[in-house]
């Protein structure tokens, strides 16, 4: 097969003629079955989206063009992926896909960190009921959306996420909380980040002022900078590395994953880790790769329909933190502007993500998305079983509206007047698992990492990286200083003077 150049393959594709989804099922029986796949405990459904045979070949041939296939297989490899800054990406390796040497690393961490939950568990530190973990970004959106989603049932101990370097965030995260029976846990990959170093130095203070004689004795850091932890004060026993090539929000697999294995205990999270190296084996075995094909559904929308935003709603309060660990995820990874090799981006990047919780958002932003004049795909995120302790009733209902929805925005209505009227032929895609639990939750997140890693190589970008980040975090340096306040534009010094900085 001749494999066409990837500007090639983008103008084929702009050239295909998008059938409405109403006719797209009238001339297809098969719809359903052709474009909805099942792997690992989850029920994909895209065909509510505009993809077709002629779209699927175009964007088959796009990923030939963008070597997908040897860029995802270099991602499991360890070969240099981040480009920018020289180095792998080897967070595959934390569930045992990556690189021999990488799953090596990998697993002596994990066998670290299991003998610290152990020490924990029996008694080493005293008699903790209640967990701190203190982290910004990747360092607590995983580990808050996971322990939130699986740990509501759990009575093993009170874990609380703190990210916000503002005051009422950590007194909120401490309320009730006694000091001497709370570990603190503190991740950052570095051990430089400000807001992560700030809320520690709180929680020292707060560990003291509570009568703990030792606080550092309470304290374990997880990061990549060992040398950076023992100079904070922190005892090399309690220190938990994990490899410099696993990005931040990519690594609630490494031993950015104490707290939840506190939160859920050990089994539950090796169940959490091989949920996620199930779906690697899928990503990379499998001929119907479900992240490759959600990647065409997204770029058809970014790219070829010019769609700003998606939107993900989550039918299950147990995975309310979703659309926000998402937002991290997708916009931090693939919101760049410049290519892997660093010219300037031809096309656009990741589109916005947002969401909400069903069915609390149908009475709040779904206005929009049936009536607005803006194109946004929906994503409904939805469980078959539940467990909690109402009528079964309470999640028929939660379901049928999760269902109807969707349908609704298909569908659409002629009415009397343009205010009565719903246009239809609206995008969604529906991800169903059969349950949540530890194992799914696993390979529903991996499914977003490789989904992610799909849009960012057909996009042409480098997906693990963030410069963008770090200049606010300059700009927030100069405050310190009159020569850098001097620096900044009036509008901002005049703030600054006006809140008495």
């Amino acid at each position: 097969m001749t494999i066409p150049a990837i500007d090639d393959a983008w103008t084929a594709l702009h050239a295909i003629d998008l059938a409405s989804l109403g006719d797209l099922f009238a001339g297809d029986e098969g719809r359903v079955a052709a474009w909805s796949r099942h792997a690992h405990g989850i029920t994909f459904d895209f065909s509510k989206t505009h993809l077709d045979a002629a779209l699927g070949r175009g964007f088959s041939a796009l990923a030939a063009a963008a070597d997908y296939a040897g860029k995802r297989d270099a991602l499991f490899a360890g070969e240099v992926v981040n480009l920018s800054e020289g180095r792998a990406a080897t967070h595959v390796a934390e569930r045992g896909q990556g690189a021999p040497l990488d799953n090596e690393f990998a697993a002596r961490c994990h066998a670290r960190m299991r003998s610290l939950v152990d020490a924990i568990e029996g008694g080493a530190f005293g008699e903790i009921e209640s967990i701190l973990h203190i982290g910004i970004g990747g360092s607590a959106l995983g580990p808050d959306l996971v322990i939130d989603a699986l740990g509501r049932d759990a009575d093993r101990y009170d874990v609380r996420v703190l990210a916000n370097i503002d005051g009422e965030a950590f007194d909120e995260a401490v309320a009730g909380l006694d000091p001497a029976a709370t570990l603190v846990v503190g991740v950052s990959k570095t051990f430089t980040t400000t807001e992560t170093l700030t809320n520690l130095d709180a929680a020292i203070e707060w560990l003291g002022g509570g009568g703990v004689e030792d606080p550092h004795g309470q304290l374990i850091a997880v990061t990549a900078a060992p040398d950076a932890a023992l100079a904070y004060g922190i005892d090399e026993t309690r220190i938990l590395p994990f490899g410099e090539g696993v990005g931040g929000r990519y690594s609630l697999w490494s031993t950015v994953g104490l707290s939840i294995a506190l939160a859920l205990g050990w089994s539950a999270y090796e169940e959490l880790l091989e949920g996620a190296a199930e779906m690697d084996r899928h990503v990379r075995l499998a001929d119907d790769n479900v992240a490759l094909t959600a990647a065409f559904a997204d770029l058809l929308y970014a790219q070829l329909k010019g769609a700003e935003t998606r939107a993900v709603f989550a039918y299950d309060e147990r995975l309310r933190l979703l659309p926000d660990y998402l937002q991290q995820l997708e916009m931090e990874s693939n919101g760049k502007s410049a290519t892997a090799a660093g010219d300037p981006l031809p096309r656009k990047s990741a589109p916005i993500t947002w969401g909400g919780v069903g069915t609390e958002a149908q009475h709040a932003v779904f206005q929009l998305l049936h009536q607005g004049s803006h194109l946004v795909p929906v994503e409904f995120v939805a469980v078959i079983e539940h467990e909690d302790s109402m009528d079964p009733r309470h999640h028929a209902l939660l379901l049928g509206n999760c269902f109807a929805q969707g349908a609704a925005l298909m569908a659409g209505r002629a009415g009397d007047d343009a205010a009565h009227s719903y246009a239809g032929n609206r995008p969604s895609m529906t991800l169903l698992l059969d349950r949540l639990d530890a194992r799914t939750l696993g390979a529903l997140l991996a499914f977003y990492e490789h989904r992610t890693f799909a849009n960012a190589v057909l996009i042409g970008i480098n997906p693990f990286d963030q410069f963008g980040v770090e200049l606010g975090k300059e700009m927030a340096r100069k405050l310190d200083d009159e020569a850098g306040r001097a620096s900044l534009d009036p509008s901002t010094r005049a703030l600054i003077e006006r809140a008495g900085l």
